[in-house]
């Protein structure tokens, strides 16, 4: 597995793996890896014949307030596993090699960014479409691999790409959870133990939704989110929001008659979670 630090560098392997003819792969990250990347890399490697994770804590994504210095860094321990999961190279680069001196350039797309997290944490996805765009260019891959956990994230980067014509595949991978339900993230390691046993109430709900739609045909958007924010603040979480919407452009919908997506946020303490499930009500 090579250890990668620059963007010329990077830019040199994949055209020598594109030689051989190689379908190349991207698992794009901010490392403290666990399972749920881990999937993604199972992914990556099932269906491309080379498998490249980044690994950068991008500041850009980040707001006022927000941990971008408390964010878990792990660096030792993520090559360790990623050695083991056959990831064929590793890209570290450091803060001034994605962002020279002198850079001022964002990406920023309108739409799907607009609500949820794009409202919670204004400037967020423009960071996170600056640095992706960054990394597709970089890497070169055929193929990126992205969690569902981030689904908006996904709509967003699957919204660039299309609006620029980014010659890439965007690969949604399902949700990777703990036995109890709780959806794995990095962000996990923050809660103590009480608000580990608390956080589960996030998946019950959205399995007491699907519930709600595909058994008991419920299709009032507001009903089932009024049932969930009850809940949570019956669990002592605060929501920052719950919502369903269109799968693919986000607007938010009140009546489900097709495919929809449960999106929701909430907070634990000092710690923000996030979590969704798609939905689809069966006449």
């Amino acid at each position: 597995m090579e250890i990668i630090t620059t963007v010329s560098a990077l830019q040199q392997f994949t055209k020598q793996q594109r030689q051989t003819g190689k379908r190349i792969g991207l698992v794009p990250t901010m490392g403290a890896i666990h399972r749920g990347h881990l999937s993604l890399v199972s992914a990556s490697n099932e269906q491309c014949g080379e498998t490249i994770v980044s690994i950068f804590v991008n500041p850009l994504q980040f707001g006022p307030g927000e941990d971008f210095n408390r964010y878990p860094r792990t660096l030792e321990n993520d090559l360790e596993l990623l050695q083991v999961a056959g990831v064929s190279a590793v890209f570290v680069p450091g803060t001034d090699e994605m962002y020279p001196a002198g850079f001022d350039t964002a990406v920023h797309i309108g739409g799907v960014t607009a609500p949820f997290e794009g409202a919670a944490r204004p400037g967020h996805f423009d960071g996170v479409a600056t640095v992706v765009l960054k990394l597709f260019l970089a890497a070169g891959a055929d193929a990126a691999f992205f969690g569902q956990k981030d689904y908006q994230q996904v709509c967003v980067i699957k919204k660039m790409v299309g609006d620029l014509n980014v010659p890439v595949e965007i690969v949604m991978c399902p949700i990777i959870r703990e036995e109890d339900g709780l959806a794995m993230s990095s962000r996990n390691r923050y809660l103590s133990g009480e608000e580990r046993r608390k956080a589960v109430v996030l998946s019950q709900c959205l399995a007491d939704a699907e519930l709600m739609v595909a058994h008991y045909h419920v299709r009032s958007s507001s009903v089932i989110c009024q049932m969930i924010q009850d809940k949570l603040q019956t669990a002592g979480l605060s929501a920052d929001y719950v919502s369903i919407a269109d799968p693919a452009t986000l607007q938010e919908i009140e009546e489900i008659d097709t495919a929809a997506v449960l999106l929701l946020a909430a907070r634990i303490g000092t710690t923000r979670l996030i979590d969704n499930t798609l939905l689809l009500y069966a006449t």
